[in-house]
């Protein structure tokens, strides 16, 4: 499918949002406002589906468990359905609480520029940086685009720098997590398989545990996250379940406990009798982690959909309940039209422009195998529980692609201990670069100025040599380019997001007037 037809297919999905938008208010300036802002969050909801969800299947595709189209067709649908399902019915009107509302002078005119302004930056900046290949925050993204068009309506005193500082603190707190939690596992596989002599009695041994502890991780992350929006509907089904207005984080890892026993039960003899027929080979326990990554896949996008999505759409409703009441709230109740933009959305973007963000986070950072994507989901799922309890702020894309930058640089410092064909080559070409040196020191007292210019000329060539032996054998565990790249982008989407957002305000402002 080339880019005209996508770019046609997405068009058409944002004009159907805009048509329907248009029923909803008999008020002709109101309608208007309510289109654009419709058309704002069809296009931001495509956006998410082309950049954010790549984290969550992205290790399972570059592991070689999924194909691209098995990763996309569970991520659409376990996206739409989270957001559908348990996506919540309210939504905070001000993303995290970054800003006043009272700032607005009780204008909701002024507070629909300034949702409307946020939605299009954070939709515009996600669109640029799939376009770079590099992964953000879409939380980010929004919080960036909401400071923006808050500030341009009133003014940096509508701030509350506290909680930017605290979103400040997750561009290092969430890879650093990520990255250490996916090291610690990727690690204890290849210290407890791996590297056993008998490989195959090791698996049967660690592997069941594992897939245990997976199943604890996903079934508290999925309870803490996914199933909070729904909890009141579930405990009036079950009368049995504890009477809370959402699942605590007792209650959570009580279902994540539970969940790992019969894990265990389930797959302790799948697995001994799978080994019974395999080699003793790597290739054998990697293909172990295959399946376990496809359940993974799905409860990552089925959280992802149900925690995120009302996120990503709430400055939506925020305008839609504005223009209904003329008022500004503090919290805005989801139409279920908005969450279908939102699902159906991300499911479309995702379909039409995933697969490029797909493989950047599933191949182009370091190479991954199932073993390596099962800690990085693993990674993914116990950091936000961990940082959840602990009220540290958090990013799922920064502890995804915090995970994967972590294994890479487990597998780089542990494959450094091994003296493999480039490590001679950069052995040799050390020593060579040193011989020189050497030769060129002697000379010094001598008067042979040519002979020594020859040799600066050589120990530079080879000193160059040296350099980019030592690259390329950093290069085949993790691309420092694109880490580079995608830390840059972390850093630059608050204030990039915040300033486009300001410009659109003070456009749509002029519009209004």
């Amino acid at each position: 499918m080339n880019n005209t037809i996508k770019m046609l297919i997405g068009a058409g999905f944002a004009v159907a949002v805009a048509y329907y938008a248009s029923t909803l208010s008999s008020n002709a300036t109101h309608s208007s406002f309510l289109v654009l802002a419709a058309i704002f969050g069809a296009y931001m909801a495509m956006n998410i589906g082309a950049n954010d969800v790549a984290n969550n299947v992205g290790p399972a595709y570059g592991s070689g468990a999924i194909t691209m189209g098995g990763v996309i067709l569970i991520a659409a649908i376990f996206e739409a359905m989270g957001a559908l399902v348990a996506g919540g019915d309210v939504v905070g009107t001000i993303k995290k609480g970054i800003i006043d509302p009272a700032a607005f002078g009780g204008d909701p005119m002024l507070f629909v520029y300034a949702m409307s302004a946020a939605l299009l930056a954070a939709a515009l900046w996600l669109n640029l940086a799939t376009w770079l290949k590099a992964p953000v925050s879409t939380t980010h993204s929004i919080v960036g685009g909401v400071l923006g068009g808050g500030i341009a309506a009133g003014g940096f005193a509508i701030v509350s720098w506290g909680t930017m500082g605290k979103i400040a603190a997750s561009w290092v707190i969430s890879p650093l997590l990520g990255g250490v939690i996916a090291a610690i596992f990727l690690y204890i596989i290849k210290s407890q398989i791996l590297y056993k002599e008998d490989k195959l009695t090791a698996a049967k041994k660690i592997v069941p545990i594992l897939v245990a502890i997976m199943a604890a991780a996903f079934l508290t992350y999925l309870t803490l996250k996914g199933l909070k929006h729904v909890w009141k509907e579930l405990t009036t089904i079950l009368s049995f379940l504890p009477q809370t207005k959402k699942p605590t984080f007792g209650i959570a890892l009580a279902f994540g406990v539970i969940g790992a026993i019969l894990t265990y039960v389930v797959v302790k003899p799948k697995i001994v009798s799978r080994i019974s027929g395999m080699d003793n080979s790597r290739a054998d326990i990697n293909a172990l982690f295959a399946i376990p990554l496809v359940f993974a896949a799905i409860l990552l996008s089925f959280a992802h959909g149900a925690n995120d999505v009302a996120n990503a759409v709430g400055p939506l409703a925020a305008v839609y309940d504005a223009l209904t009441n003329l008022a500004i709230s503090s919290k805005a109740a989801i139409p279920l039209w908005v969450m279908v933009v939102g699902g159906v959305g991300i499911s479309i973007g995702l379909a039409l422009f995933g697969p490029r963000l797909i493989k950047t986070v599933g191949s182009e950072i370091t190479e991954l195998d199932q073993m390596r994507a099962f800690s990085i989901m693993m990674a993914a799922a116990i950091t936000v529980v961990i940082a959840s309890q602990l009220g540290l702020p958090v990013s799922s894309t920064h502890i995804a692609v915090g995970a994967v930058f972590g294994v890479g640089f487990l597998r780089e410092w542990l494959d450094s201990k091994d003296m493999g064909e480039k490590q001679l080559k950069l052995q040799e070409a050390v020593e060579k670069y040193d011989a020189v040196k050497r030769k060129l020191e002697a000379l010094k007292t001598e008067e042979d100025y040519k002979q020594q210019i020859e040799l600066m000329v050589e120990l530079k060539y080879k000193k160059k040599k040296v350099k980019s032996l030592k690259k390329s054998l950093r290069e085949n565990y993790v691309k420092r380019g694109m880490v580079k790249k995608i830390i840059a982008a972390w850093v630059i989407t608050v204030p990039a997001a915040a300033a486009l957002s300001a410009i659109i305000f003070y456009v749509l402002k002029g519009i209004g007037a």
